[in-house]
């Protein structure tokens, strides 16, 4: 972490009463600090590039230039941070084109408080995050036009297993406590999977795990 075991957040995020609401909650919760908030795209382009940040909170329906476009315009500046979208949508074409453009997280607003800063948390620890709902669109946009892929046969029944959780939108802690094992071996195994397919995310390993 960039600051001790402090996470450095930032929020963007147009309506004033989530915006303080989340801004509120990360500051109020241990092991997490709020460093900036931003009303819209054009300030969050003008203040985030060249902070010390480790998650920049990210809403899509944002006046203006939008948070995708946002976060894709400062990402690339941005390299030691991660982007998770925090937002009402949950259509494909939304969701592929957040992950697309390189968010490492996707989350509804309705999600609970608790369950926002475990997915801050997880992210931030390697993983990639997402609301159950996003989750099983994915895999369900991805069956519709994809057949099982042989890459696959490379895991161990353990690996697929996890890997049928990441497909449920499992945080990594809630991966260890269905596998009675510990989150350090969830990442691990986690690794091994991301490593035998030659990938980097979630959304890329449930990617490979079909093909066309």
């Amino acid at each position: 972490m960039m600051n001790g075991n402090i996470i450095r957040v930032a929020i963007v995020e147009d309506t004033d009463d989530i915006r303080e609401a989340m801004r509120v909650l990360i500051n109020g919760s241990l092991g997490f600090e709020c460093i900036h908030v931003y009303p819209d795209a054009e300030k969050a382009l003008e203040g985030l590039p060249g902070k010390e940040l480790d998650v920049v909170l990210m809403d899509i329906n944002l006046p203006g230039i939008n948070g995708i476009d946002c976060m894709r315009q400062v990402k690339n500046r941005m390299l030691n941070t991660q982007f998770m979208m925090c937002t009402v949508y949950d259509d494909d074409d939304m969701i592929f084109s957040a992950l697309e453009s390189g968010a490492s997280g996707y989350m509804l607003k309705r999600t609970s408080p608790a369950q926002i800063l475990e997915a801050i948390r997880d992210m931030h620890n390697g993983g990639s995050p997402m609301s159950s709902e996003i989750a099983r669109r994915i895999v369900s946009s991805i069956q519709k036009r994809k057949k099982p892929s042989e890459a696959t046969e490379t895991l161990t029944d353990r690996e697929n297993e996890i890997l049928e959780y990441l497909a449920k939108g499992y945080l990594y802690k809630e991966i260890a406590n269905e596998l009675f094992i510990s989150r350090e071996t969830v990442k691990k195994h986690i690794h091994n999977i991301y490593d035998k397919l030659h990938v980097q995310t979630r959304t890329e390993a449930l990617n490979k795990a079909f093909q066309r």
